[in-house]
C-alpha cells in the first residue's frame, strides 16, 4: 500500500498530512488511531507528533482530523491547523480568496 501524504512543521510541531479529498488515500485510512502510531515511530518510519487527515465537511471547505503519535484522538492543535490552513489554500480545497 502507498499513502500520499504531506509532511510539514509549524512551530515545533511536525505532523504527516493526508488529503482524504484523494479517495485513493481515504480509502486505506480505515484506522487513523492505529495508523498514526505506525507512521509516528522517529526511529521506525516518517516520524511525527502525529497524524492529520484533512476530510470533506458538510458546512465548510474542509475539516481535520488530528491524531496524537500515542493513537489518541485530539481536538485541536493551532500549530497543526495553521499548516491545515497553508495545505489547503495551496491545493485549491479552501475556495475563498485570502484578503489582505
Amino acid at each position: 500500500m502507498k499513502l500520499k501524504f504531506t509532511k510539514m512543521e509549524g512551530i515545533g510541531n511536525d505532523y504527516i498530512y493526508f488529503n482524504c479529498f484523494d479517495k485513493e488515500t481515504a480509502k486505506y485510512i480505515t484506522n487513523p488511531s492505529e495508523l498514526s502510531k505506525k507512521l509516528s515511530d522517529r526511529h521506525f518510519s516518517i516520524g511525527g507528533d502525529g497524524i492529520i487527515l484533512i476530510l470533506p465537511a458538510e458546512n465548510a471547505d474542509c475539516q481535520m482530523r488530528m491524531f496524537n503519535a500515542d493513537g489518541s484522538e485530539a481536538e485541536m492543535c493551532g500549530n497543526g491547523i495553521r499548516c491545515v490552513a497553508k495545505l489547503v489554500y495551496e491545493k485549491g480545497i479552501a475556495r475563498k480568496k485570502i484578503s489582505k
